[in-house]
């Protein structure tokens, strides 16, 4: 039996925590989905290193048989000195990725480069070239910021009707931000991407939004239970995520990315939802990168399902029992 969903994963990386953790719960149980291929952009790390995050998780997990592909390494407009001035004008901004990154490529928490490499193809090629192969069967999970899709879409816009559907985590439709009062991160990188791929006719959008992930926080008490039973992933989990915890135990971390893979796995996590007109605001300003409710739709604003409030204990459940299950 095919598994239910075939998914290019489009992520800017991460260590562990999100964005790895995410992929990992993913490739445990692909028996409900085929990863088609992994896909890199620029957010939380510049797009070599976050590829390098995730080829050593996909080679952790024994899953490198999984192709991944680099693409955008900036956002569409968006830039540091964007940022700084924003920053300059408007307040802090408390993350900026990429935007203060090294340019040196390190070696993951291994030491070492992973053995596989990423595709010579690059990420929109494949991304086009995969939809043209499943049309109508393609679901892309983005946990980053939507350049490649964006992307994906200028080149090929015929394409974005023949995309399953869209899921993402990203944005804030009635709660504050937590880059700026207004924004989430992965909507603040690049607001231009977020626009246009929400504007794109895909037949079905999915946002896990902040609304949801709030509800959701990783305590110290569920991590220690997690991190006691020894795997390899449970052991990057306690090398990327027990300082915070050491420096506060009151300290929590948000999973963002993972309670939209759970989804994936089990629907039944989502309690509650809602069809909502999100708009980005794109205009250079404080609330630059907001996703709001809009009073109104239109070709630019479409309805999309956005994803409220979720069965906590279940998600732990899965996030727990995929994160310490045998490889």
């Amino acid at each position: 039996m095919r598994p239910t969903h075939r998914i290019i994963f489009d992520t800017d990386g991460a260590v562990f925590n999100d964005d790895a953790a995410a992929l990992a719960m993913l490739v445990q149980r692909r028996d409900r989905v085929e990863l088609l291929g992994v896909t890199v952009v620029a957010g939380n790390h510049r797009t070599p290193q976050a590829a390098e995050h995730m080829l050593h998780l996909l080679e952790l997990t024994g899953t490198d048989d999984i192709p991944l592909y680099l693409g955008a390494r900036n956002p569409l407009v968006n830039t540091a000195a964007r940022a700084a001035s924003q920053e300059t004008q408007w307040g802090p901004i408390s993350f900026k990725g990429a935007f203060d990154a090294p340019r040196d490529v390190v070696a993951p928490h291994s030491g070492r480069f992973a053995t596989t490499r990423p595709r010579t193809t690059g990420a929109i090629s494949f991304i086009i070239e995969t939809i043209e192969r499943y049309p109508d069967e393609v679901t892309l999970v983005a946990v980053g910021p939507m350049t490649n899709l964006a992307l994906t879409f200028r080149a090929r816009p015929d394409l974005a009707a023949r995309v399953k559907r869209l899921v993402f985590m990203g944005g804030n439709a009635r709660v504050p931000g937590n880059v700026t009062p207004a924004a989430e991160f992965n909507i603040w990188f690049d607001p231009e991407a977020a626009r246009e791929t929400l504007a794109a006719p895909i037949p079905e959008t999915v946002m896990f939004g902040l609304d949801i992930t709030n509800h959701a926080p990783l305590h110290k008490t569920a991590f220690d239970d997690i991190v006691a039973i020894d795997t390899p992933l449970t052991r990057l989990m306690q090398h990327d995520m027990a300082p915070r915890f050491r420096r506060d135990p009151a300290a929590t971390y948000h999973v963002w990315d993972c309670i939209t893979a759970a989804w994936l796995i089990d629907p039944s996590i989502v309690t509650s939802s809602e069809a909502l007109p999100i708009s980005v605001d794109t205009t250079f300003g404080p609330t630059y990168g907001e996703t709001r409710v809009s009073d109104r739709t239109s070709r630019e604003v479409r309805p999309i399902t956005v994803m409220l409030d979720l069965d906590v204990e279940r998600f732990y459940q899965i996030y727990a029992g995929l994160l310490t299950r045998p490889m």
